[in-house]
């Protein structure tokens, strides 16, 4: 089998799935309770929290546990509108970014927010300048993510939050779903104000996340109820699943140079490929690790559907993604390629290969194999 979906979700390092094995059977207690057990597990869950923070270069007081990466960015863009709706009501994000970010900026206009919605160049890029001539006197918050899902662009956080150390009153959020463990992240050094991370996007589990909230940040919870996560994240906290995302971060920051250059290698050797493919035409930025993160390619194979593409190359145990996997049931062309200027033939037959550490250079040439097999027949049977 060939796994180039990890994007969607990653399989979770044997280390991680251990550790969660192990604390789900003797660490059953609740972290809140104030027996033995309780405490125990209450020990625990600030070691993973300590270990969390370590793996970001931020204090431990700053993180709370979630659900995941929606979760996370639900909680940071509602929080911050909520707890600072008396300073202004202006939400500044781009035309790119997950649902889980733009839908909620969508919920919030219907509750009265103004929301910029900025564009993107053919790259997918977005433009610092737009960022700036997009704040207003009530602006409260910028929304931008490190790296898109499906093109894999690269946005420029470290400008953007530049910029925005000259306006203290907008609070800046950054989805960094698809960058730890890929890319640096380091919120303390840009000077961001919140950070989303979901495990199961770098090896961790499913159900876990985290949100970085730096200190001084006001933020009104979601989830109200016991007053766990310092009063921000109601609700008992899933021990055995942040136990084993915080070993999975320090796992992938020990090997984050070394993980970043052999994903690197991969996605160098097929875009090279692909040019090699006269059907084929690639979207994603070419330049590695500048504009386009070292393990997302994608490209479109015009006049066929995606979907088609993606269960042939099942036959041969091959497994790709059209889109961000949220939205992949959806038969509308991707908005994301949409707004990177692609027309909808091209949006419709994009794919999406993504890598992890574990995949080879074997692998992508027996992909490119499967991809010359495969698609001019399809194209053929298109014509008949």
């Amino acid at each position: 089998m060939i796994y180039f979906d990890n994007s969607a979700t990653t399989k979770p390092y044997p280390e991680s799935v251990k550790v969660f094995s192990d604390v789900a059977g003797d660490f059953f207690g609740n972290p809140s309770s104030l027996h033995g057990l309780g405490l125990k597990s209450g020990k625990l869950l600030q070691q993973a929290r300590q270990i969390a923070a370590n793996s970001l270069g931020v204090s431990s007081g700053e993180l709370i546990f979630t659900s995941g990466g929606t979760e996370s960015n639900n909680s940071a863009i509602k929080g911050v509108a909520l707890a600072y709706r008396e300073r202004g009501k202006h939400i500044i994000t781009s035309a790119i970014e997950h649902a889980s970010v733009y839908e909620t900026c969508k919920q919030l206009e219907d509750l009265g927010y103004t929301v910029t919605v900025l564009p993107v160049n053919r790259k997918g890029i977005v433009s610092v300048e737009d960022v700036k001539k997009a704040l207003r006197e009530d602006t409260i918050l910028v929304s931008i993510m490190q790296v898109n899902s499906e093109l894999g662009s690269i946005q420029p956080i470290g400008e953007i939050a530049s910029l925005l150390s000259h306006y203290p009153k907008v609070l800046f959020h950054v989805d960094g779903v698809q960058g730890f463990g890929k890319l640096p992240v380091m919120p303390k050094k840009w000077g961001i104000d919140l950070l989303s991370l979901s495990a199961h996007k770098f090896h961790g589990g499913r159900g876990t996340g985290l949100l970085y909230v730096r200190q001084g940040v006001k933020l009104s919870p979601l989830m109200s109820g016991g007053g766990q996560e310092q009063g921000r994240r109601s609700g008992t906290e899933n021990l055995p699943g942040i136990v084993a995302m915080a070993r999975a971060m320090k796992i992938g920051m020990g090997n984050l140079g070394k993980n970043q250059k052999h994903m690197s290698r991969l996605r160098d050797h097929l875009i090279t490929r692909l040019k090699e493919l006269p059907y084929c035409i690639l979207n994603s930025p070419e330049v590695t690790n500048v504009e386009g993160a070292p393990q997302i390619v994608n490209f479109s194979c015009p006049g066929l559907k995606s979907e088609v593409i993606v269960h042939a190359l099942e036959d041969y145990d091959i497994y790709v993604s059209t889109r961000s996997a949220c939205s992949s049931k959806n038969d509308k062309p991707s908005r994301v390629l949409l707004a990177a200027g692609m027309d909808v033939d091209r949006a419709k037959s994009a794919l999406r290969v993504s890598f992890s550490p574990e995949n080879t250079i074997e692998e992508v040439d027996r992909f490119i194999e499967a991809v010359e097999q495969t698609v001019p027949k399809l194209a053929k049977i298109m014509r008949v």
